[in-house]
């Protein structure tokens, strides 16, 4: 259930507020004044876990077991259980950071906990979020979901990225299996970045946004008049099937995005 309950940290000219009651999203990212992000309750910056896009008909396996998801972009299950839940907020971080936890309940089937630490400074956000798990090992992915408005008042953004691949995108909006040269957008596509992701996203004469993560994978979306979409992520759609990544008590999953702007 939502609530409201915002945390806001300043460095500089940036201004960051995060919507702990609303998923433990970015609700705003404020740099001079001038808004980055796509304003409401579905939008910002929201963390996916336990897995990142759309997982195929809302089921996946951990061993011989097999899950069902609730089908809440149907056919299939998308974004995760989180990016809605309410968050907590963790003692300590200052001005410029702060720490929010979250225990995994149902729909997921297993217990685990994430945690997401937000560092502002002058000209770059550093997200790091991890997850847990206490007992079952499973299968789990993590990533990020900004939504960057397309036009800061001049000219619309431009994306720039050099990927190694291109995730073939079927009729069923899931990936093939199938690696393909990148192709040109618009998209909702996922590209592969072994060498880590690195997107530039430019506002000509207004701002210059880099998106860089370890992660190697990234969705890219551009469909829609007002917003671009850049998500790094720790697999490709429907990974907790076809890329799985154990979550173990000795091995947790750890992920990281960080944005670095300049003006122009």
């Amino acid at each position: 259930m939502k609530t409201q309950d915002t945390t806001t940290l300043v460095a500089g000219e940036a201004e960051l507020t995060v919507d702990s009651g609303n998923g433990c999203r970015i609700a705003s990212l404020r740099i001079g004044g001038t808004e980055l992000l796509r304003q409401g309750d579905h939008f910002g910056s929201f963390p996916m876990a336990p897995w990142c896009g759309r997982t195929e008909n809302g089921r996946f396996r951990n061993g011989g077991q097999l899950h069902q998801l609730p089908v809440n972009n149907p056919p299939h299950a998308i974004h995760g259980t989180v990016r809605d839940q309410p968050w907590r907020r963790a003692r300590g971080g200052d001005d410029r950071t702060a720490v929010f936890t979250y225990d995994l309940i149902e729909p997921w089937p297993y217990g685990g906990r994430l945690t997401q630490v937000f560092e502002l400074a002058e000209n770059a956000l550093t997200v790091r979020m991890g997850l847990e798990t206490y007992g079952d090992s499973y299968p789990a992915q993590l990533g990020w979901h900004p939504w960057f408005l397309r036009n800061l008042g001049g000219e619309d953004v431009t994306i720039d990225f050099d990927a190694a691949w291109q995730e073939e995108r079927g009729a069923d909006h899931l990936p093939t299996g199938k690696r393909i040269d990148p192709q040109p957008g618009p998209w909702d596509d996922c590209f592969g970045m072994p060498d880590g992701v690195s997107t530039t996203l430019t506002w000509p004469g207004r701002l210059e946004l880099k998106v860089t993560s370890p992660a190697e994978w990234v969705v890219i979306y551009d469909e829609q008049p007002e917003a671009v979409c850049v998500e790094p992520q720790t697999g490709p759609p429907n990974g907790l099937n076809t890329h799985p990544r154990l979550v173990t008590p000795i091995e947790p999953l750890e992920a990281e995005m960080r944005w670095e702007w300049r003006v122009l």
